[in-house]
């Protein structure tokens, strides 16, 4: 397939279940590494990176230059090689987010990967290895939450986000980068109950209906959020931009920043600015 290539949601379909093998056997990548024994270090972002990081990137890379030969793809790890334009289909990829909680030993790290077609994220996986979860989803089509074994995974099951409730908002937020201007929002939303976690298992957490809101007010990266991005809006949420503004991709000249987002579960409650 060539790098001009356009993935269409029908398309993406198609591909998902490759792909999904794919995040799968990079979640076995990483369950195979300890985090007690794995080589650390800290890039010139202050961010950690692990042989488990690089492990799994190549196992996706490999993967997927099987399945779309010549195809575009951001992975974090190597994301600094761009440097063509990306104005048409690209996969961009994760292959361990939430490396600190990896580290410390929780559950909450996650293998990111999506499919963007000219900007918009229009379908992303996201599989927590150590919870043995997979979460996905195409836009326009379907969200689905599927149990991850060493045999693959099972038989998916439909997910949905779900309205603002008139009382018990729940907001998931980021436990190493929360701050003020992320209080003050969350102030004028009402103070919703508050829920930590690393990763991106939050945007899986707004998409199934067990969260309303996940704000990140400060930058981040495209490869933290494409995936996140695709599983809400194919469980009837929205993303935007800290502005309330459409979210896109593919920013190869300013290094793949995402100055802030909001995700939402509920499109009007977004749509209302709160």
């Amino acid at each position: 397939m060539a790098s001009g290539f356009e993935i269409l949601p029908g398309q993406a379909a198609q591909l998902l279940d490759d792909l999904t093998t794919i995040v799968a056997r990079a979640c076995a990548e990483i369950a195979a590494a300890s985090a007690s024994a794995v080589v650390q270090r800290i890039k010139p972002d202050q961010s950690p990176v692990t042989n488990a990081d690089e492990a799994s990137e190549a196992v996706i890379l490999q993967g997927v230059a099987r399945l779309l030969p010549s195809f575009p793809v951001v992975a974090e790890e190597s994301a600094t090689r761009i440097r063509a334009p990306l104005d048409k289909s690209f996969l961009i990829v994760d292959p361990l987010d939430g490396t600190r909680e990896f580290l410390a030993g929780r559950d909450e790290f996650t293998v990111n990967l999506a499919i963007v077609t000219r900007g918009v994220p229009i379908a992303g996986i996201i599989a927590a290895p150590k919870r043995g979860q997979v979460w996905r989803g195409i836009t326009g089509m379907r969200a689905e939450r599927l149990r991850l074994s060493k045999n693959g995974v099972d038989q998916p099951q439909t997910i949905h986000a779900r309205r603002w409730p008139l009382q018990g908002a729940v907001a998931v937020i980021s436990r190493s980068h929360f701050d003020a201007d992320t209080d003050a929002f969350l102030v004028s939303l009402g103070s919703p109950a508050r829920r930590a976690s690393g990763s991106a298992i939050k945007f899986c957490q707004v998409a199934e209906g067990n969260a309303d809101v996940y704000p990140r007010l400060g930058t981040t990266c495209e490869w933290d959020v494409a995936a996140g991005h695709a599983v809400i809006v194919a469980a009837g949420g929205v993303v935007t931009n800290g502005k309330g503004l459409p979210l896109t991709y593919g920013h190869v000249a300013d290094n793949f920043r995402v100055p802030a987002f909001i995700a939402w579960g509920d499109p009007d409650k977004a749509a209302s600015g709160g």
